[in-house]
């Protein structure tokens, strides 16, 4: 294997305490999570005490003040136990980066500690019934009053983090007619006036991630709620989506490689026909093809990764690793359910779970087909 120098002994000593954490704080109860269908309350604000949340952030703002390669070895340890219930990441490298990139002071001095501590959970509503990767989309509106604050209407859904979310950014129209250049966001609290959460969503994998529907009813937003400046949304959606989506290839590479270590460790153990199931050809053969391309994938998404801490991943390469290793990463599960026999298609075997969990993954972010659109657009031959 490849050996990686991705990272430091600083960024390994972390995953070393990050592991630890899981196996005390997540592994015990993660079953009983997908059972209830969220996360306990408590996890969080027990990341936060240890330093494991919004990583990132500027030690002036309650984070530790560590590069994006520390977020990277907590989802692979995520992936490695498949704790996939668990929303750090979207927590830590999505909601919050939006606030320090694009928030006033006032807006990074209120939300961020609180992020970082655990004290508020942090969602982003993107997608709505009516749009899902179609972000120009998005019917959601926050017509501006003459005293200067938002009117907020509509709805979401999907919504990751949503039912425990105590801070939602809120990607509305505030030009209607003016399509993705009148896309703004906005910062709503749990407990405003108007704001709705809906039923948790019960989805085919992800079973202890809590994703809901969200409703706005004329809910008054003051004028501070806004963020990064009016009618400027869908361009701050574009700079920050690269690293949502190599977050995404992070964790399907990591997974894929859980997947193989689980069925190398089973077949060997389990017997047929008198031997091992390891000990057929077809068996090795198949899992050299499938730890050949995840090690390909590795090396592919650790050179994004370098681009990604020297700022310079562009849109379309960031979208060849999402839609890439996620579809390795669906293609290692199925191939790993069939040499695990109809255990494979058992909850109890961590491959089955890891099966249906994955397969969410060549859909958010954008699906894997917008991806290849704008692949092709960056070489010149898009459609529109």
């Amino acid at each position: 294997m490849i050996e990686r120098t991705l990272f430091s002994p600083d960024h390994e000593a972390f995953r070393d305490s990050f592991r630890r954490f899981c196996d005390k704080e997540i592994a015990p109860h993660h079953e009983a999570w997908e059972e209830q269908g969220y996360v306990d309350r408590e996890v969080w604000r027990k990341a936060g005490a240890n330093g494991f949340l919004c990583m990132t952030m500027p030690e002036s703002y309650g984070g530790a003040g560590g590069d994006k390669l520390y977020s990277v070895a907590q989802m692979e340890e995520l992936a490695r136990g498949n704790y996939t219930g668990i929303g750090f990441g979207l927590h830590s490298e999505i909601v919050a980066p939006y606030v320090l990139h694009y928030g006033t002071e006032a807006q990074k001095t209120h939300y961020l500690p609180k992020l970082a501590s655990g004290e508020m959970v942090g969602a982003i509503a993107m997608s709505e019934p009516a749009a899902g990767s179609d972000l120009q989309g998005v019917k959601t509106t926050a017509i501006k009053q003459a005293d200067g604050s938002y009117l907020l209407n509509g709805s979401k859904t999907f919504i990751t983090n949503g039912w425990h979310a105590d801070l939602v950014i809120v990607v509305a129209k505030t030009d209607p007619q003016a399509g993705a250049k009148g896309t703004s966001l906005f910062l709503v609290e749990r407990g405003m006036q108007g704001f709705d959460k809906g039923k948790r969503l019960k989805k085919v994998g992800l079973k202890a991630q809590d994703t809901s529907e969200l409703f706005f009813d004329n809910v008054r937003l003051p004028a501070d709620a806004l963020l990064g400046g009016e009618n400027r949304g869908f361009v701050c959606l574009m700079e920050q989506l690269p690293w949502e989506r190599m977050q995404i290839a992070v964790t399907a590479i990591a997974s894929a490689q859980a997947a193989i270590d689980w069925t190398v460790a089973y077949t060997k153990d389990r017997k047929v026909f008198g031997q091992p199931v390891a000990n057929y050809q077809n068996t090795r053969y198949k899992l050299a093809e499938l730890q050949t391309e995840v090690q390909v994938g590795r090396v592919f998404v650790d050179k994004c990764l370098e681009l990604v801490c020297a700022d310079k991943l562009d849109t379309a390469t960031a979208s060849m690793a999402k839609y890439w290793t996620t579809d390795l990463q669906c293609k290692v599960m199925d191939e790993c359910v069939q040499l695990h026999g109809g255990y494979g298609f058992m909850w109890e075997y961590p491959i089955a779970r890891a099966y249906a969990d994955a397969r969410v993954q060549r859909i958010y972010g954008g699906t894997n087909e917008i991806m290849k659109e704008v692949i092709t657009r960056a070489m010149g031959i898009g459609g529109r």
